[in-house]
């Protein structure tokens, strides 16, 4: 684990978006170093989304976006689209929130995860193309991935459609990866092996991470720093362990409050956010 430096791989710097003359992100900046997961939490609505779509230049025209943005040194939302296609799905690749909404239900799996290597490596013959859907599909622990890369969607459980949209992921080997609510349609089996998958990766590879969750008990089996949002801003950040045994902001307090663990006094109420 590294910690954030004078040169992070991703720095955020004071971004606001709005829609429609309402901000839904106001003036929030963190960063990101190499090989460091940062958790970006809140309740739904807080600006989680619209600030990973920023970074990969994904919101739609009516968006208004101001502050900065960089990786690896590239201004993101100065330089060409052309320039951002590169770094998108490359060296910046999403995992989405609803794998069943994410996967195209009439192509088989191999072929979507296909497209993302020839996207970037149009240099490749099909059978390198193929030995790099297999071995991506391998590395998110698919069973028998030389067979199964010819199935649909609909022939997977959620836990391996999950698995499908990682393998797209990390199949041309990016420096960072968003993940939008990877792990919320799964149950809690399931839901643990994909945070032990993502851990493992991110190792192996030593990938950056941005974990977008509204869970904070997910989000601490993840992130190195965590950053907590509100209404659009950033109430509190920094290292997890002394972010959830200490919070300083009363949202935070509160969202760590209104979920239940093993000593919950089950007499009282949750707190409510």
């Amino acid at each position: 684990m590294n910690a954030p430096g004078l040169n992070p791989l991703l720095a955020v710097d004071d971004l606001t978006i709005g829609f429609g003359g309402r901000p839904a992100v106001e003036g929030i900046s963190f960063s990101l170093a190499e090989g460091e997961t940062l958790g970006l939490v809140g309740e739904s609505g807080s600006g989680k989304s619209a600030t990973s779509l920023a970074v990969l230049r994904l919101l739609p025209p009516t968006a208004r976006v101001a502050g900065g943005i960089r990786f690896a040194g590239a201004p993101l939302l100065q330089i060409s689209e052309a320039e951002m296609r590169h770094h998108r799905g490359r060296e910046i690749a999403m995992i989405f929130q609803e794998p069943m909404t994410a996967l195209n239900p009439v192509m088989p799996v191999g072929e979507q995860i296909a497209e993302a290597v020839r996207a970037h490596h149009p240099e490749l013959s099909r059978r390198e193309v193929a030995a790099r859907v297999v071995e991506a599909m391998r590395e998110v622990a698919l069973p028998e991935p030389e067979r199964r890369m010819r199935d649909y969607p609909h022939q997977f459980s959620g836990g391996q459609r999950q698995r499908i949209l990682i393998a797209m992921a990390i199949v041309n080997r990016p420096r960072l990866l968003i993940a939008d609510e990877p792990t919320t349609a799964l149950d809690v089996t399931v839901q643990a092996q994909i945070l032990a998958l993502l851990n493992r990766l991110r190792e192996t590879h030593n990938l950056s991470m941005l974990f977008i969750s509204h869970d904070l008990a997910v989000v601490s089996q993840v992130a190195d720093r965590v950053a907590v949002m509100q209404r659009g801003r950033i109430v509190e950040q920094g290292a997890a362990a002394e972010l959830f045994h200490n919070p300083q902001h009363e949202y935070t307090r509160r969202l760590l409050a209104s979920a239940p663990t093993m000593t919950t006094d089950r007499r009282r109420p949750l707190a409510t956010i």
